[in-house]
């Protein structure tokens, strides 16, 4: 076993104590006495001898200082974890920093064994995933993604016990048979939202949400937090989240999603999520329709605010965006310029430790999330936690998620608003002229331009995430969107008599709202979905280019998403399908759902110049997690796009531009066609 490898075995089963046999009974750690806790040191030495007799590898952890881990003690172990709450990402940013400063693999495996039984199991998860991630001696290590350690986040829990009877009767894992979970168990469809529960409890997306917000904590040392363009990715990545959610909702019949404008008004949209926490075996709060938002005074929590301080912050951010520039401590004026204003913006209303003045500006985004998360309990007095808002993992299942982000969005949009439109040298690309552009499925005979979305089912593999349960594998499966696969044709004359590089965007908007009413370019162009960007080189001449849509820089594949975790796995090939590079979209939603009659899109397709796009380094896209690089950057690298992201979209159009036609028109780098989408309401089992 390689040397980092053994840190795999502290990644299994969080709630079971480290000396507990891990992958499937094969690995035993060894810890020292001392390491042992109160309750299992007096028979610590007959546990040891029961649970290493049949293991086929044996890890010793060496005795070494013991840490200090009080101030991480403060969270209770079978307790709350959130990241939306400053004392818990103080803490979660102090166990980063103790995790990052072991000095070698070993000790980092002695100080971590030792605080695994002892702290809260999520934030440890947490702590230990970032700090694997940013290390240079494990940041190649296949650590298992959030779904893999607490299932119960993500899934039905009436599975659970099902899974559990069929894991500890049926000995043979060959004989166990799959526990189907049921499509939009949270509400009936007497509910208009529920129209949208494929999209907001889907597994992937939620999946994405966390891994975004593992690669771009909030709060820890400065390597860790300050990478390039966090605060615009930030922005950009939430901003395509509401995106494709408003167009999703067209495709359903519902209207774009309503900004929280007002926090005092009731908040007409419930939620009841049925989701158990196995940490505390106790349900996620329900949250009834037209709940009244109220001001925070959980002490015990240390989340005492006012819907005032909210105001106040918004309208300070607001005044900023208006006035051209932020304030900083002593008074400072910080310009929000052209080039880096919206990085600066993003890091304020987030807030993470990039903020240029927390005093003044607040905790904006975080903020809105708690008062919502405890708008049942504001005071504590039923002690119950927070409700799905309150946690990455969960978030996007409410409804009110996307109604928060939408505010949130709105905020920089106002900032975008105050920047000139692109002009003409900004947008074209002298000399290259797409000359042709259409898509087609990969079938034989398939129509031009016509896109196909229907259900499909898979499996997934809960075995790791149960803990004191069955050994082995258990399988669960789930019904989730998906679209066939399709491919994009375009031929580009580079008429400058030289080769050129360029960048390839590739966007789709649909053509009208719920109603089938026109959109404005300007609606539009707040609608559009990033589905790919690529470099292309062009030789003089014309250029015929190919692009299969699992290539898309956005996505991420469903293999990579639900890749079980194991400790066997350890010797497969260290290609990048093989690494933690589980940040991205999920591919089977890279197109919105369309409807059944086929709903009209653009599909816009521009080539930038590479010249004006480049950061000066070379990245290839199939390697070292590049792939989805659009939401989640480069590990350890610029972001690969000198341009601003969502670029060419992200800036007003001037209002004679009429039509997304008359955008592309004067501009021989650009084209727009029509596509539809249907979608057939069949369920095809993955082969």
């Amino acid at each position: 076993m390689a040397d980092n490898t053994k840190l795999l075995a502290l990644l299994q089963r969080p709630l079971e104590p480290t000396f507990y046999p891990k992958d499937g009974g094969k690995t035993v750690v060894d810890l020292p006495e001392i390491y042992l806790t109160d309750r299992y040191k007096p028979i610590g030495q007959s546990l040891q001898t029961r649970f290493s007799s049949d293991a086929d590898t044996r890890i010793a952890v060496r005795a070494t200082t013991l840490p200090d881990i009080r101030f991480a003690e403060e969270l209770p172990r079978r307790g709350d974890f959130s990241l939306f709450i400053p004392k818990h990402r103080k803490i979660a940013g102090n166990l980063i920093k103790l995790f990052l400063d072991q000095p070698d693999v070993d000790t980092l495996m002695s100080v971590s064994s030792y605080a695994r039984d002892r702290l809260n199991p999520v934030l440890y998860q947490y702590a230990m995933a970032v700090a694997i991630q940013h290390r240079p001696d494990t940041k190649n290590l296949n650590i298992p993604s959030f779904f893999d350690l607490f299932p119960d986040s993500f899934v039905d829990p009436t599975v659970i016990p099902k899974l559990r009877e069929e894991g500890a009767v049926v000995n043979n894992q060959r004989d166990r048979i799959t526990i189907d979970i049921a499509m939009n168990y949270t509400a009936s469809d007497r509910e208009d939202e529920q129209r949208l529960a494929y999209f907001r409890e889907d597994i992937g997306v939620n999946l994405h949400h966390w891994h975004w917000h593992l690669v771009y904590p909030g709060e820890g040392p400065n390597n860790v937090v300050n990478k390039d363009r966090r605060g615009e990715l930030f922005y950009y990545m939430h901003q395509q989240l509401i995106a494709r959610y408003n167009v999703d909702r067209f495709c359903n019949r519902l209207s774009r999603v309503r900004p929280l404008t007002s926090l005092r008004e009731p908040l007409p949209e419930g939620y009841f999520p049925k989701i158990v926490r196995s940490l505390t075996n106790r349900g996620f709060p329900a949250r009834p329709q037209n709940t009244i938002l109220r001001d925070l005074n959980r002490i015990e929590d240390d989340v005492v605010l006012s819907i005032t301080d909210i105001e106040l912050w918004g309208s300070r951010i607001a005044e900023s965006i208006d006035g051209g520039y932020v304030v900083a401590p002593g008074g400072n004026r910080i310009p929000l310029d052209e080039q880096t204003g919206i990085d600066v913006l993003g890091n304020i209303i987030e807030p993470s430790a990039l903020s240029v003045n927390s005093q003044y500006y607040g905790n904006y985004h975080g903020h809105m999330h708690n008062l919502i998360s405890f708008s049942h309990d504001p005071e504590n007095r039923f002690l119950e936690g927070y409700g799905v808002v309150g946690e990455f993992q969960t978030a996007m299942r409410d409804p009110s998620f996307y109604r928060l982000h939408a505010q949130v969005d709105n905020m920089f949009h106002r900032y975008k608003r105050t920047l000139q439109p692109y002009n003409a040298n900004q947008l074209g690309y002298a000399g290259v002229q797409i000359q042709s552009f259409g898509v087609q499925l990969n079938r034989a005979n398939a129509p031009a331009n016509v896109l196909l979305t229907y259900w499909q089912r898979s499996q997934i593999d809960l075995g790791t995430g149960l803990d004191f349960g069955p050994q082995g594998n258990v399988f669960a499966s789930f019904t989730h969107l998906q679209h066939a696969p399709f491919t994009y044709r375009f031929a580009v004359n580079n008429a400058t008599g030289a080769a050129r590089r360029g960048t390839c965007r590739i966007f789709i908007a649909p053509k009208t709202d719920e109603r089938n009413t026109p959109l404005t370019m300007d609606e539009q162009r707040l609608l559009m979905i990033e589905l790919d960007k690529f470099r292309v080189n062009l030789t003089p001449g014309v250029n015929n280019i190919v692009r299969r849509s699992e290539q898309s820089s956005v996505t991420i594949p469903y293999e990579r998403t639900f890749r079980p975790m194991a400790l066997s796995n350890i010797n497969l090939p260290e290609t990048e399908q093989f690494r933690f590079c589980n940040c991205g979209w999920p591919h089977h939603l890279l197109l919105p759902k369309g409807t059944a009659e086929g709903m009209k899109f653009d599909l816009f397709l521009m080539i930038s110049n590479f010249a004006d796009d480049t950061v000066n380094q070379e990245f290839n896209e199939d390697i070292n997690c590049n792939d989805s690089h659009s939401f989640c950057g480069i590990r350890d690298q610029l972001y690969p796009d000198k341009r601003h992201m969502g670029y060419p979209f992200d800036r007003r159009i001037p209002t004679a531009t009429r039509t997304l036609s008359d955008f592309t028109r004067p501009n021989s780098n650009m084209t727009n066609i029509e596509v539809q989408i249907r979608f057939t309401n069949t369920v095809i089992a993955r082969t």
